[in-house]
């Protein structure tokens, strides 16, 4: 069985690509004791479990997964945190699904989250960026929130970047150079065409798809006037040609495979190797 891929909500759950690709579960559930049987039937239906969570999550959230692990007393799940908006976490999970069925180690598949957030291009089309705190916001930019009618293209991930629409020195949102796909999730306000019919075209998308906008994102981008977007790779091959492209090592710790530098289940950074022995100066005369 594939390595089981979990997700703390179920609006994080994206339709799967195609009928290889395996579902996500939610953890934590409603209730520790269910929270523990549930990761336990999880371990012992497919040995190893890689448990997403976002950095915005509540600490209680993070509280149960870790309580979870400690009861259990396994190691064979992964607990890994990512600083992505909501729908950003969504796709790096069902990247992670497709990836699941390939012939990928769980630990190459942990530790290649790092990797695949790279080239994740995650942000939303915003009303307001008065209470938005995860990309630093300008005290000029603050002011113009109010003004009526205005809209902010927001960028997260890979880098952040903050753009005031539809005004004479308004710079393009910076854009992957590679084929990706979008996601677009409308959230409560009248809609916008501006994702689908200026950033899209400008970023060269293989297509969009529209989503449910995940509950969590009203309060990571600080307003509920946005339409919440992200691209990325959705071509499992090309998902399977950019992990196996790294180098593999062994974590010296609990002895999983990884690439990078830390192991994503133990969280053991990569054992820098030994220096080599200095070289002796051979005695006066000796050849």
């Amino acid at each position: 069985m594939p390595t089981a891929i979990a997700v703390t909500s179920s609006d994080l759950v994206l339709p799967p690509h195609d009928r290889q690709t395996p579902p996500a579960v939610v953890q934590p559930q409603k209730t520790l004791e269910d929270s523990l049987y549930g990761m336990h039937a999880l371990i012992e239906q497919h040995g190893y479990v890689i448990a997403l969570h976002s950095s915005s999550d509540a600490p209680a959230v993070t509280r149960r997964l870790h309580t979870v692990r400690s009861v259990l007393e396994s190691d064979r799940i992964a607990l890994l945190g990512v600083d992505l908006p909501p729908l950003g976490v969504a796709l790096l999970a069902q990247q992670l699904r497709q990836l699941s069925v390939c012939d990928f180690s769980p630990g190459v598949l942990a530790s290649s989250v790092r990797l695949l957030a790279h080239y994740i291009y995650a942000g939303a089309l915003l009303g307001s960026v008065a209470k938005l705190d995860r990309v630093p916001v300008t005290l000029k930019s603050h002011a113009k929130s109010w003004l009526p009618g205005a809209q902010f293209a927001v960028l997260a991930n890979p880098r952040p970047q903050l753009v005031r629409l539809h005004t004479a020195d308004e710079e393009p949102l910076a854009g992957p150079e590679f084929g990706t796909r979008l996601l677009v999730a409308q959230g409560p306000q009248p809609p916008s065409d501006w994702v689908t019919g200026t950033l899209a075209p400008a970023w060269q998308v293989q297509g969009s798809l529209p989503v449910p906008l995940p509950e969590g994102s009203v309060r990571w981008w600080g307003t509920g006037k946005l339409v919440e977007f992200v691209a990325g790779l959705s071509d499992v091959s090309v998902l399977y040609q950019l992990v196996s492209s790294v180098r593999r090592e062994t974590c010296h710790w609990c002895g999983l495979e990884l690439i990078g530098d830390r192991c994503g289940f133990c969280a053991a950074p990569l054992r820098e190797p030994e220096p080599p022995p200095p070289v002796r100066a051979l005695p006066r005369g000796v050849t």
